[in-house]
């Protein structure tokens, strides 16, 4: 090869190193300068149904939780703390480290590892364990039903389903495959519906028990009804008329949408959750949103004078409503 030609593939190299270079700072920095001026617009406009009604503070910070039997049950980094609805302590009991989820139903407390599943009573005492299907298992998210229990697995890109004694049922692909950056793979049951989060592709998808893809909806944006970023939405909630709850991040917010994709409304931004880039953890209870701050537990009522200045439509975004009217 002779100098001319050496010379001439070194600067095409390196012009389409530059250029690429060129294009992926362009794009974060077009992607950075709308999540800005949707934060920027949403802080002028935005009005919660919601207003804080109580909080109380953790040892430390809070991994994950859930609430049964009006209680809450708050995981930390090597027990379970169980407080009341109000935040008074009630007691807490020793477990292993490296929990990735935390779902509660009836007698059984369901703790969910990368490899395996733990249930205890709610005395904390531990009941059984079920092993990953696979070394390689790397499970992130659990949720139930009435037969069933399902956990997402980040690592082999699917939905594990067991039933009750913890036996495998079955693999759940996605018909458009699961990408799933940062662990965000969240899973909810409402009425024997599964949904779950395909965050890398910005959308939510639903099943059957008997693993059957139903539909998806979700689409990439910044705007109000999308899902902004790389990896959104990272968690998911049921609300109490079995609407969809969405935590972000990024810009944090959270919204509601109804079971078949329609976009209600946002119910919590960025600036009334404490700001930052990292999703917040949720739960709905009664009339009530529950949100983990760090090593805070945040609760959230629908704003009684919301309530008396606004119509019947305006509050037609708020999962709370059929709650409300009675």
């Amino acid at each position: 090869m002779n100098k001319t030609l050496k010379i001439t593939l070194n600067i095409l190299i390196f012009t389409l190193i530059a250029a690429f270079g060129y294009y992926m700072f362009h794009s974060m920095k077009s992607e950075r300068i709308a999540t800005l001026l949707s934060q920027e617009n949403t802080e002028l406009t935005f009005t919660s149904p919601y207003e804080k009604t109580n909080s109380f503070d953790i040892a430390s910070e809070i991994l994950c939780f859930d609430i049964s039997n009006n209680s809450i049950y708050v995981a930390l980094l090597d027990k379970i703390s169980v407080f009341d609805l109000l935040g008074t302590p009630k007691y807490n009991f020793t477990i292993e480290a490296g929990l990735r989820d935390i779902f509660v139903e009836n007698e059984i407390i369901y703790l969910l590892y990368p490899t395996k599943i733990v249930l205890y009573n709610p005395n904390g005492q531990k009941k059984e364990e079920w092993n990953a299907c696979s070394k390689n298992s790397d499970y992130c998210a659990l949720t139930t039903t009435k037969d069933y229990v399902f956990v997402t697995d980040a690592e082999n890109k699917n939905i594990v389903q067991y039933n009750k004694q913890g036996q495998l049922v079955r693999f759940i692909k996605s018909p458009d495959g699961f990408t799933i950056p940062s662990y965000a793979f969240d899973i909810i049951s409402i009425n024997d519906t599964i949904y779950c989060s395909n965050s890398g592709r910005h959308k939510i998808e639903s099943y059957t028990i008997d693993g059957e893809f139903i539909a998806s909806f979700g689409k990439p944006g910044a705007q109000a009804g999308a899902f902004a970023g790389c990896c959104n939405p990272v968690y998911l909630a049921k609300s109490a008329d079995g609407n969809i709850l969405t935590s972000e991040k990024g810009n944090p917010r959270i919204s509601c949408y109804e079971r078949n994709g329609k976009f209600r409304t946002i119910l919590f931004d960025s600036n009334m959750l404490g700001g930052g880039t990292t999703a917040y953890r949720m739960c709905v209870f009664g009339e009530n949103i529950f949100i983990a701050n760090g090593k805070t537990i945040l609760i959230y009522g629908r704003d009684k004078a919301c309530l008396v200045s606004t119509t019947e439509n305006s509050c037609a975004g708020c999962p709370m409503r059929e709650k409300c009217k009675k």
